[in-house]
């Protein structure tokens, strides 16, 4: 009898990469960094798929035609699991199907998206996740908010946090001037008004608040004031080097399943000002300040016992952070599959 171990088979994995052709938010971002660490893995041969257009017709056509055809191609191109790593995905397969929850927004707050995305989640979500092998949550928050809110049974969720890794280390250049940082796209649901009144009330005199991150969805108006200068995307590299270089990084979304920048400012040693609560409390006590991010009085003094505790926080945000990698994500997703092929 041989003691040789018989090789572990192959799986192929198909996976929905449209989020890379539509954003640059956090969903691209989780995304991105998955498939830098799948590709060309000796267990895994990847399949991908993706249907972009950023007009209404594309968008109509992606989510009423392509999602649920999504899954018979998954059938004729021989498939071992079929991810869908955002909210969009078919609402019945015949392949072993993994989803990705990033949050719930659409359902907890709708008044933050509009009409199309509010109808066609509330229509397709429940039947999404009902249909789903194994539903992937990133983080603990967003695992509790599907089992509170769409009943999905706790064992049918894996929960795999987000990663941070380089260019968002502490070590590297820094942005020059005296500055807070925001980083967010432009929409409702991310609190800019507040952060702009919490920037204010600090009274940080010579101090220029910076807003980096693409126009949203919604009416968000940015005042034109001297000491308010919108920057609009810019590349990781930079990015970084703003973190490291900023007095302290403002992150105050009203709803998020993670909340992916805050931790890579952290990873970067900035001073990091987050709300109470989940999912912020997931990484945040002890590490940052966190706030009411509803009162323009406690951001105002969150801004200034961060910047007060430069220091402190400067070391222990990338401590913290170091806990979070997307090697360590990839790996356990991963193991997903595997546990989803196998048992089918």
């Amino acid at each position: 009898m041989s003691d040789t171990l018989e090789p572990m088979r192959r799986i192929r994995v198909g996976i929905d990469v449209s989020a890379l052709e539509l954003t640059r938010a956090g969903t691209a971002r989780h995304l991105q960094a998955l498939l830098e660490r799948l590709r060309g893995d000796p267990e895994i041969e990847l399949v991908e798929y993706a249907a972009g257009g950023e007009s209404r017709v594309a968008k109509l056509r992606r989510d009423l035609h392509w999602y649920p055809r999504l899954a018979r191609r998954a059938v004729d191109d021989d498939l071992d699991v079929l991810h869908c790593p955002t909210q969009r995905a078919p609402t019945s397969s015949p392949v072993p199907l993994v989803v990705t929850i990033h949050d719930l927004a659409v359902l907890r707050h709708p008044r933050t998206f509009n009409g199309w995305t509010r109808r066609y989640t509330r229509m397709t979500l429940p039947s999404i996740t009902r249909a789903a092998d194994r539903l992937i949550a990133v983080s603990q928050f967003t695992r509790n908010e599907l089992v509170q809110h769409l009943n999905v049974p706790t064992e049918r969720i894996s929960v795999i946090e987000n990663g941070v890794g380089p260019p968002f280390e502490a070590w590297g250049p820094q942005g020059t001037g005296r500055y807070v940082l925001a980083v967010s796209t432009q929409e409702p649901r991310k609190n800019l008004a507040r952060t702009i009144q919490g920037f204010q009330r600090a009274r940080l005199a010579g101090t220029e608040l910076r807003l980096v991150g693409l126009s949203g969805w919604g009416d968000v108006h940015i005042p034109s004031e001297r000491h308010v200068k919108v920057m609009g995307r810019v590349e990781d590299e930079e990015l970084s080097a703003l973190y490291r270089g900023a007095l302290c990084v403002v992150y105050l979304s009203l709803y998020e399943g993670f909340g992916l920048p805050p931790l890579e400012a952290m990873a970067c040693g900035a001073p990091t000002v987050v709300p109470n609560g989940p999912p912020y409390d997931e990484f945040a006590p002890g590490a940052a300040i966190q706030v009411d991010g509803t009162d323009p009085d406690s951001i105002a003094a969150g801004i200034n016992e961060a910047i007060g505790r430069r220091l402190e926080l400067g070391a222990a945000g990338p401590e913290r952070a170091s806990a979070f990698s997307w090697d360590g994500a990839a790996e356990a997703t991963r193991r997903v599959y595997r546990r989803v092929a196998d048992a089918a």
